[in-house]
């Protein structure tokens, strides 16, 4: 958080997020406090702040802030009374021209975070002890956290996210067969579950939400992909054309395929007389499968990058947000055999829908068809946060 965003914060009486000290002088308060916001129970999925040295009106008292004072509220999460550690940062502030110490608390992913063997919550503008039940809210939240992100309930979300239409009459006869639908006789909502497009709660996942959602950029905001046609061989080229492509993936995945058929050429090739054969300047098929690994195994938690596919004079370069995942690494990628799945279910999906043909060949399909089709060979660059699919094409 800014110094800035912290001060709006302690001005700001209303706020659930943040509880004025004005001084350290009851440090089972403050460990109190600080356990309340790593358990997040609201659900604000944004740091806390525990700010020293201000009334409860929110005027700064004037506190002297020194080091000695900052490393006094460092030291209290190390103190062995707050499990599992949260995580904090201690710094000093400014605010009205007096110095404030102030501790940001991050909402833990595992929670409950207890307090000498108690589990502290925000009851609106009020520290508490949780309830049974509200301790087992927070333990299924722990356990939700070690779920694969493509299964894990998108807060804020509704039911109302998802297009009911379209999974009952487009998604589910593709995933379920008809004699099973009938004999289980579930509800459209009990469907959803069972298929983890939604959790227990109602609450969409991101396979839901990327299937079947209503505005899906709206919750995952990198959910598209963006299609450039340059003329030339760098960025600085002329756009010969571009399309941004939207909306329910398998959807994305059609209309972007349309758009690269469109920008395949073809021509005839004599192999000694009288034969002759018919050449790309990409195969399709190479095209179509570097794709669609790209949208089933990117990353769709906590980036806004779409998958860009950009089409030069003398490469198509495929690029994924995500590095490798799981046993994949920068050493192994693309090695036959070697297969992980960030997002699990949505590829089990996807294929149930036709999306996917067979899992962990994709990459060496594309080889073989680029190699058959007389192109250069497939490469591909491997990075931390991304990894590029670099297709050269045949040249006229």
């Amino acid at each position: 958080m800014t110094d800035d965003e912290i001060k709006k914060l302690i001005v700001d009486l209303e706020s659930d997020r943040v509880e004025r000290k004005r001084s350290l002088s009851d440090t089972d308060r403050v460990c109190e406090a600080i356990c309340a916001f790593a358990n997040d129970l609201p659900g604000n999925r944004s740091p806390g702040v525990v700010a020293i040295g201000v009334d409860d009106d929110g005027r700064v008292a004037g506190l002297v802030v020194d080091d000695d004072l900052l490393l006094r509220l460092a030291q209290v999460r190390d103190s062995g009374s707050i499990y599992p550690f949260p995580s904090i940062a201690v710094r000093r502030i400014t605010v009205d021209g007096n110095d404030v110490a102030v501790v940001v608390v991050e909402p833990s992913p595992i929670p409950p975070i207890r307090y000498k063997g108690r589990t502290w919550i925000r009851v609106g503008p009020r520290r508490a002890i949780a309830t049974p039940e509200e301790e087992a809210r927070l333990s299924e939240r722990r356990r939700e956290a070690a779920l694969p992100f493509d299964v894990r309930s998108v807060q804020g979300a509704t039911s109302a996210e998802l297009t009911l239409t379209r999974f009952e009459e487009s998604v589910l006869p593709q995933l379920v067969a008809p004699e099973i639908i009938e004999a289980n006789n579930r509800t459209v909502m009990e469907q959803l579950v069972a298929l983890r497009f939604t959790g227990v709660d109602g609450v969409p996942t991101p396979t839901g939400l990327l299937v079947c959602g209503v505005d899906v950029e709206r919750w995952l905001p990198g959910a598209w992909i963006q299609f450039l046609r340059i003329e030339g061989t760098t960025l600085d080229g002329a756009i010969a054309s571009q399309h941004r492509i939207g909306g329910c993936l398998p959807d994305v995945v059609l209309e972007l395929e349309e758009v690269l058929r469109a920008h395949i050429d073809t021509r005839v090739v004599i192999a000694g007389e009288p034969v002759e054969r018919r050449q790309t300047n990409v195969p399709f098929e190479a095209l179509q499968q570097i794709v669609r690994n790209a949208v089933i195994h990117r990353q769709y938690e906590a980036t806004n990058a779409p998958v860009r596919v950009t089409w030069f004079d003398d490469r198509i370069e495929v690029q994924s947000p995500g590095g490798p995942f799981g046993a994949v690494d920068a050493a192994n990628f693309g090695r036959p055999g070697v297969t992980d799945y960030r997002n699990p279910t949505l590829a089990t999906t996807l294929a149930q829908m036709g999306i996917v043909q067979r899992f962990g060949v994709g990459i060496q399909v594309a080889r073989s068809s680029m190699e058959r089709n007389g192109n250069p060979p497939l490469r591909f660059q491997v990075e931390p946060t991304y990894v590029n699919a670099v297709l050269p094409v045949v040249q006229r």
